[in-house]
Parts: C-alpha cells; structure tokens; sequence
C-alpha cells in the first residue's frame, strides 16, 4: 500500500480520509471490499469503516444489497424533458438502448385509459410492457397502451430490436408530434425490483405520457425509471405561460421560480 494510501491521526478524521480512498477506488456496479477487508487492509475499527460506508450510502455514492455486498452506485443519466423515444434519448448520450419484452397483447384497458382513448365498454387496446436498458444495465419499466385501430397487427412488428416509434412512423405514418407528460415519485415493489435488478423500495421516477399524432390519440404509456440511475433536468424560468389561469397553485409557484 502506498504511503498516500495509508490513513494516519491527524486533523482529517480516519472516517473522512477513508471516505475519499472508497471513492477512489469505487467503480460503478461492482462491490467495495467486505467490513472485514478494509479494516485489515487500512487498520481502523469497525466503527470507522461504518461510518465512511454510511455516509457515502446516505450521499447515495453507494449502495447496500441484503446478502451481495455494498456496490458503488452508477452514475445517474440525466434527461432534459423533451419529445423522444427511450432509444433517441440513449443514442443521443452515446449509450446503446435496448429492450427486454415481457408481454405484447390485447387486454382490456384500465378505466382512465379507457376514457382517454374514448374506447367502448369492453373494448380492448394493444397492451405493451417492457423493460428498457442502457449498455445492458435496467433503467426503466415500460407499461404502454395504443390504439388497435390506428395501429392494426402491432403484435406482428419485432418491438426487442425496433424503436418503437420508428414502427409508427414507417410503418404506420404516424409521428408523435404532441404529448402531455405527468411526473410522480413511488418505490419499487417486489415484482418491479426484480425486474429492474434493483432492491425493493428502491425510488423510481414515474412519467405518464398521452401522445397524439396529427391530434389522433395513439400512446397512453406509464414508464418507472430508476431514481438511483435516472434524473430529470428542468429549466425554469418567470416567463408567465399563457395558460396560467388554468394551472394549479403548484403549478405556478413553479413557474416562478
């Protein structure tokens, strides 16, 4: 070990200068070494290591998995809210999409969605669920509903290796030029923990999405993005929108940030 790397007493607790060599030698998805390793290896106590490992935890730099270890947390990719597939939004950050399809089907729809695509009693839609991934690594779950009328034999396109809206563009000569984007904040469940490789209650950020192609009503999508991979830059300005008489209250304390 070099001397660089030793910790000494000094005005610098041993907690912090052990900190700052986790850092260093934290690569992102993989462990740090056990409790055990790093007190024999740098010769502090149990409660000096805890303490480093517990501060970088609540930072967020790392992250303890029941039974597996304590790993170092990727870097979390950020998106400015646009209009753009999840393969457009990977490929632009020099990352390569992909997709995991887990089911492709009719179903009935839930009421909301129901009503938003003014759908019959009893009428079903295109039912799509995915999980999305960045250089092989989960970062999202996908749940899509779409329109069977404008969207006639979707099941028959390859929706693991073809952007979706590639599909809808080329095949159906619908571009999505318009969308209405909610945001929320939930904590995944089991099932969506293990679908996402993630621990459960791992915080997910949740983006319902309604799009229209040439005013026709084509996606209703709800996608959970992991919060420890994902985040979300807004540029705000105190521009007054012309619509602001039809905001909420807590839309417009954020309009005038």
């Amino acid at each position: 070990m070099a001397e660089d790397e030793r910790i000494h007493d000094g005005p610098l607790p041993k907690h912090r200068q052990l900190r700052e060599l986790l850092i260093e030698m934290a690569v992102p998805g993989q462990a740090i070494p056990s409790e055990r390793e790093l007190m024999a290896t740098y010769e502090v106590s149990r409660a000096t290591v805890r303490k480093a490992i517990d501060g970088l935890v609540a930072d967020g730099l790392l992250q303890r998995t029941h039974g597996l270890g304590t790993f170092a947390v990727r870097a979390r990719l950020e998106t400015n809210l646009h209009l753009a597939s999840f393969s457009q939004d990977m490929l632009r950050r020099g990352l390569t999409p992909s997709t995991r399809l887990l089911s492709l089907g009719l179903a009935l729809p839930p009421a909301e969605v129901a009503t938003w695509f003014g759908l019959a009693p009893g009428e079903r839609a295109w039912r799509l669920a995915r999980i999305r991934l960045a250089d092989d690594a989960p970062i999202a779950h996908e749940e899509g509903w779409y329109s069977t009328s404008l969207l006639p034999g979707l099941d028959r396109h390859n929706l693991t290796t073809e952007s979706l809206y590639d599909i809808l563009a080329n095949s159906y000569g619908y571009w999505v030029d318009h969308a209405e984007q909610v945001l929320w904040g939930e904590a995944a469940d089991a099932l969506l923990a293990n679908q996402l490789s993630a621990p459960v209650g791992t915080p997910l950020l949740v983006f319902q999405r309604r799009s229209t192609a040439g005013g026709k009503r084509l996606e209703y999508v709800v996608s959970r993005y992991r919060g420890d991979r994902y985040q979300v830059h807004m540029d705000l300005t105190r521009e007054q929108p012309a619509n602001e008489l039809n905001t909420t209250p807590l839309e417009r304390n954020a309009s005038d940030l």
